[in-house]
């Protein structure tokens, strides 16, 4: 006899790695994959956890999700983060509030380009769309993912978002406080 609590865990990281496939296979601008993708398990969610404690703390507290965020997602079995690198598609669309990609880099390099954002978002969607398939509660949070991200988790990155992922009697990322 299989009793569910003892192959749960392994049953949300065998979705989470089907998330990660679906994001990588997502459409993407002109066929160019600037992604970076990651499982992170418990002892990932611990350290962004305390990111986010330090993040907290640096907004002197008036972010309090940051907190209240850094004790959700220890609820959490894992966190799937899906990243973008900043990588302009020289579409010279104007979306970034530049003229040209040129003039972007020039003048600031680090503003996200608006195709790779939008990439990011279609692998997200994907990715909670396995989740949904598979009936695992999940949530999109990007203070997690931010924190992630200034862990230095999704090298070379500027935009993270993070997935947190469960498989309980009650959805912990729902009604949080």
């Amino acid at each position: 006899m299989y009793k569910e609590e003892d192959f749960n865990n392994e049953y949300v990281l065998q979705v989470a790695k089907k998330m990660c496939v679906a994001a990588r296979t997502a459409p993407k601008a002109r066929g160019t994959d600037n992604l970076v993708i990651r499982v992170c398990d418990k002892k990932d969610i611990a350290k962004i956890s305390k990111q986010l404690v330090k993040d907290y703390k640096m907004t002197d507290g008036k972010e309090e999700f940051l907190l209240r965020d850094s004790k959700n997602i220890l609820s959490a079995n894992y966190l799937v983060l899906i990243a973008t690198k900043n990588s302009p598609l020289g579409l010279n669309c104007g979306y970034c509030g530049f003229e040209t990609c040129a003039m972007k880099n020039k003048t600031n390099k680090n503003i996200p380009c608006f195709f790779n954002s939008e990439d990011l978002g279609l692998a997200i969607g994907s990715a909670v769309s396995v989740c949904a398939d598979a009936r695992v509660d999940n949530r999109i949070m990007f203070s997690a993912g931010r924190a992630a991200s200034r862990l230095n988790m999704v090298e070379g990155c500027i935009q993270c978002l993070a997935i947190s992922l469960s498989a309980e009697a009650k959805n912990p990322f729902f009604d949080r406080k």
